[in-house]
């Protein structure tokens, strides 16, 4: 599988990385059950196909995720290169809180290498930011854990450009993670430059829309504890509208011997400011799929032509606003 550098710091990453949301099984944020055999085979079948990293985070299924990290990549006899997160905690009710304090922090770091079974980590990231602390403040935290070795490099999620260049002026981040798709386009104006400038390696999450960007979606069949049945984006009226559009990049796809989540990726993946596209998976067929199946040559006349189609989306329903989780 190519592989790119992960901004000038390295290291060099696959292309996809495999996401770990989608697997954690049953949370407030879950897409419902999955078997740990299941999700197990997922990670394995990943990894034996040449995605050489994983993302996680603690919130993932409330720590399962982490866990289920750590039972796939210590039996395996190549490095993995596993990234983390901290700023999402949650209580003995399961009820989630942000929260960037110190001591917190230090609490997550150390929670999050117990339960993958390592001595360091990686990539260590900012989730989300925590309006209670000034952005600068956490990052400084980092810092002093990448000083004493506990984590290998240190980035950033979920940010807006201030946030970055108060961090970047602080230490070098080391990556940006951003919702990036064709219907979520704002980093590439906004924080892909920076990046480019900075030598951020740039991870896009989302590239498939929470799974919208893919012709066999099918909302009527999700688990009852799926978040997306909560979610604006996966109702009605904004649904139809997606789905119309899922229509038009099939039409697409078919004509390029593709299909619409090898088009989605592939339109990602184009821009040179990003090392990698993290996809989720819940069962090993859902990786083979992926990589079987041809991507298209993201030509400037395709490139201009998905745009198109993307801004007709927006101009019927506006931008999509998540969740913060």
């Amino acid at each position: 599988m190519e592989t790119r550098s992960l901004g000038k710091y390295g290291p060099a990453l696959s292309i996809l990385g495999l996401g770990t949301w989608s697997m954690a099984g049953s949370w407030r944020y879950g897409w419902g059950h999955v078997e740990e055999k299941q999700a197990l085979a997922t990670l394995h079948r990943a990894l034996d196909r040449g995605i050489n990293w994983i993302d996680t985070a603690p919130v993932y299924g409330l720590g399962r995720a982490e866990s289920l990290v750590a039972k796939a990549v210590n039996v395996r006899p190549e490095k993995i290169f596993v990234a983390s997160k901290c700023g999402i905690w949650w209580n003995s009710k399961g009820k989630l809180r942000h929260d960037l304090a110190p001591a917190m922090i230090h609490r997550e770091i150390d929670a999050t290498l117990e339960r993958l079974q390592m001595k360091r980590l990686d990539l260590y990231q900012i989730h989300w930011p925590d309006p209670r602390f000034p952005i600068e403040k956490s990052w400084r935290v980092l810092k002093k854990l990448l000083e004493k070795g506990v984590v290998l490099r240190i980035g950033l999620s979920n940010v807006s450009l201030e946030q970055l260049e108060k961090c970047q002026s602080i230490y070098p981040v080391h990556s940006l993670q951003p919702p990036y798709n064709l219907l979520r386009r704002e980093a590439q104006e906004t924080l892909f430059p920076f990046c480019r400038n900075h030598g951020i390696g740039v991870l896009a999450y989302s590239p498939l829309f929470s799974g919208l960007l893919s012709e066999s979606f099918q909302p009527e069949i999700q688990s009852e504890d799926d978040w997306r049945r909560r979610d604006q984006a996966f109702q009605e009226p904004a649904l139809g509208v997606y789905r119309q559009f899922v229509g038009k990049l099939k039409e697409i796809a078919d004509s390029c011997h593709s299909s619409v989540i090898n088009l989605a990726l592939s339109w990602v993946t184009s821009h040179p400011e990003v090392t990698s596209a993290i996809v989720g998976a819940r069962q090993p067929e859902h990786i083979d799929r992926i990589l079987d199946t041809p991507y298209p040559d993201m030509t400037p006349r395709l490139k201009k032509q998905l745009l198109n189609l993307a801004a007709n989306v927006e101009t019927n329903i506006g931008k999509y606003k998540p969740p913060s989780h």
